[in-house]
């Protein structure tokens, strides 16, 4: 929970923004979550080719706090009793993404040109046309003479 607090605050944000919020921010588990951003950001650098990246492009995807595993100890208690501490750990993920330029698209005139070719264009259906229509009286005669 402590965690979360902290990773609540950079989630959807700007590298640049999330690493000063998190370096002023006084709780204890921002120091963690500094250097996890900081490695997401290294790694990202790392995997693109061109090798530079714009850091003003580059945004805090995704950002979540999973338990790990928890260490238990037992503590003495009044009159023979034990309480049992759970130390807890979490396991930290940041993913970091850079954000797409804006393409602007023309405006087409119609609604069925802008649709790819092959895709159907949506067609509404009412109750009438879902069942059958009704034979007419010399379509029953032709029917039954037949």
């Amino acid at each position: 929970m402590k965690m979360r607090l902290v990773i609540d605050l950079i989630r959807g944000r700007g590298v640049e923004e999330a690493l000063s919020i998190l370096h002023f921010s006084p709780k204890h588990a921002s120091k963690s979550a500094e250097k996890v951003l900081r490695s997401a950001i290294s790694n990202l650098q790392n995997k693109d080719e061109s090798g530079r990246i714009d850091p003003s492009q580059v945004f805090v995807k995704e950002a979540f706090v999973n338990g790990g595993p928890m260490a238990k100890r037992v503590m003495p208690a009044p009159m023979g009793r034990a309480f049992r501490i759970r130390k807890r750990s979490h396991h930290l993920t940041i993913v970091v993404a850079q954000r797409q330029q804006k393409v602007r698209a023309t405006p087409k005139a119609k609604s069925a040109e802008a649709a790819p070719k092959g895709a159907a264009a949506p067609v509404e259906k009412s109750k009438k046309s879902a069942t059958k229509p009704k034979a007419s009286a010399s379509q029953k005669k032709a029917a039954t003479e037949s």
